[in-house]
């Protein structure tokens, strides 16, 4: 239910904080106080498209905050888990309206998408009034009110499973048979290809590896012909080092005639013949090491040059030319065993249509039996709201050709408010006092089913008196024992029946008007319903009228 509004620089109101409570509250005011500007607020709150002209003049902007206290496994929950909002504790709407037409928008302190506040707002909370555009009652979701009536939601699912496995076997039998069909018509350019890219066997990567390994063997390639005439220099016929090796032999026979002479000579040559022995070992080495067979080169140039050239010729790239063998093989097997497999898919989608037909029409058939029953009750409420002579209809028209995942029906309400005439759609054939009426007893005959857990009606009394604004009243308070209902009211035979009763009033402070509410008590009601009974003046027959009148209903 609606626990608690706090309204900042809304219109007339500057600063308004308002907790509710369960069962039905009533909010009065002379005209003009602000009761209207209260719902466009809470309306606001709900996901209302954001209007400029609401923010008090002379701030930036405005806010409203809404908090609900829903069950667990409310709809609203469902809503929040399933878009990863936080659901734990109350849920909190803030809206915040600027005064330059921006809007910003908070669901328990994330920011959020107006349409998605819109959606959560219908979970919580629904608006009737003298103007269809303010009801959430729709004739789209008129099916979804008799569901709820007949207690047919669990049949409803069971139609909407059924209706998504049919066509998730038709999607898949289209697909299927597209294929088929497409292999078909391109028999012999597929198998040809099929065993061309076959033959080829690409491999996942192959062609990375390829030019690696092609690089590789080129940069050797380059560098083993300076690696042989290194070692032609260090080991050939031409080689310096026997001669060297030779002159080392002789003066180190010769350094004991000479030693300060010929040992620094003998000494040097050492070290160079031994960095010459390391240079003939290292171009050893490297000659092993780039000893490699030039086929193997040829072969890898001639295994990359054919996987390019598949590439181009199938417009794909070489690393999925290996999925597009796969996927040619797939629709080759399609093609040699489609007809099988498809006769077979085409009788499983048959039967699920044939689930689905048969889940729909058990569905119809109670909802033609919820729909009778459901005028009935809406007809037993008419007498005493004035509108004895009018004729409420469930019209449920099927048509089994025209499935879909709600089953095979459309609902729509219609009146006809006067004998004779014709019956037509409730929301365009209802005045606005009757529609209000009309939606009334749709709401105590629904009670607690197929309804938001708070309801607010809006001035519905407009226009009648006497016994059919006490019937009024008498639904009101019938309907608050199930749901939490709300209530601006002009009858004082519907406020004397609340459990909570708002004054609404327009006063002046430094030459600035603003709106203000406060909870009554027995004795400010009892005064408050004597000025609806008399007028601007209250008299001691207005007072008697007014006790009489709470004495009898509380």
């Amino acid at each position: 239910m609606l626990s608690h509004v706090s309204i900042r620089d809304i219109v007339l109101i500057e600063k308004l904080d308002i907790d509710f409570v369960s069962g039905l509250s009533v909010l009065t005011g002379e005209t003009g106080a602000g009761k209207s500007i209260l719902l466009d607020a809470l309306s606001l709150a709900l996901g209302a498209r954001g209007d400029a002209s609401l923010v008090r003049h002379g701030v930036a902007q405005g806010q409203i905050t809404a908090v609900f206290d829903v069950a667990a496994k409310h709809p609203a929950r469902i809503l929040l888990q399933t878009n990863d909002f936080d659901d734990n504790g109350d849920i909190v709407l803030r809206r915040v309206q600027a005064a330059d037409g921006r809007s910003k928008v908070y669901i328990n302190d994330q920011p959020a998408s107006v349409t998605l506040l819109r959606e959560l707002g219908k979970t919580l909370v629904e608006i009737h009034g003298q103007h269809d555009d303010r009801a959430l009652v729709t004739p789209e979701a008129h099916r979804e009110i008799l569901d709820a009536f007949g207690g047919l939601n669990e049949l409803v699912g069971h139609v909407r499973r059924a209706y998504a496995d049919w066509r998730l076997a038709e999607s898949n039998l289209l697909k299927h048979r597209a294929r088929v069909e497409a292999a078909a018509r391109e028999a012999d350019y597929l198998r040809s290809s099929s065993d061309e890219l076959t033959k080829l066997s690409p491999q996942p990567n192959e062609e990375s590896s390829l030019a690696d390994q092609r690089q590789s063997m080129m940069r050797i390639e380059k560098t083993a012909s300076d690696i042989n005439d290194a070692s032609d220099i260090l080991s050939g016929p031409a080689s310096a080092i026997p001669t060297l090796s030779s002159l080392f032999r002789r003066l180190d026979r010769k350094k004991e005639e000479a030693p300060e002479l010929i040992t620094p000579i003998a000494d040097a040559l050492g070290l160079a013949l031994d960095r010459l022995s390391d240079a003939q070992s290292a171009v050893e080495t490297a000659i092993r090491a780039a000893d490699f067979d030039p086929h193997i080169l040829e072969k890898a140039e001639e295994r990359l040059f054919a996987l390019r050239a598949a590439s181009r010729k199938f417009s794909v790239p070489v690393d999925k030319l290996a999925d597009l063998a796969a996927k040619m093989r797939m629709d080759l097997n399609d093609l040699d065993a489609g007809a099988d497999r498809l006769a077979a898919m085409e009788a499983d989608a048959k039967d699920k249509q044939l689930a689905f037909d048969a889940c729909a029409a058990e569905l119809s058939a109670k909802r033609q039996i919820a729909a009778k029953a459901l005028a009935g009750a809406v007809m037993a409420e008419l007498p005493a709201l004035k509108l004895e002579r009018a004729v409420f209809l469930a019209d449920l028209q099927s048509d089994k050709d025209a499935r879909g995942a709600d089953g095979i029906d459309t609902v729509e309400f219609y009146v006809q408010t006067n004998p004779g005439s014709r019956a037509g759609p409730m929301m365009k054939v209802a005045s606005g006092g009757e529609l209000s009426r009309f939606l009334l007893a749709l709401k105590v005959a629904l009670a607690d089913r197929g309804s938001a857990p708070t309801l607010v009606f809006d001035e519905i009394d407009t226009g009648v008196g006497g016994a059919v604004a006490d019937a009024i009243g008498q639904r009101l308070k019938r309907l608050s024992a199930k749901v939490q209902v709300l209530s601006v009211t002009h009858a004082p035979q519907v406020a004397a029946r609340s459990d909570t009763h708002f004054l609404i009033a327009k006063s002046e402070t430094a030459g600035k008007m603003s709106t203000s509410i406060r909870t009554m008590d027995r004795s400010a009601r009892l005064e408050e319903i004597a000025r609806m009974l008399s007028g601007a003046e209250i008299t001691s027959e207005a007072r008697a009228a007014a006790k009489s009148l709470m004495s009898g209903v509380i």
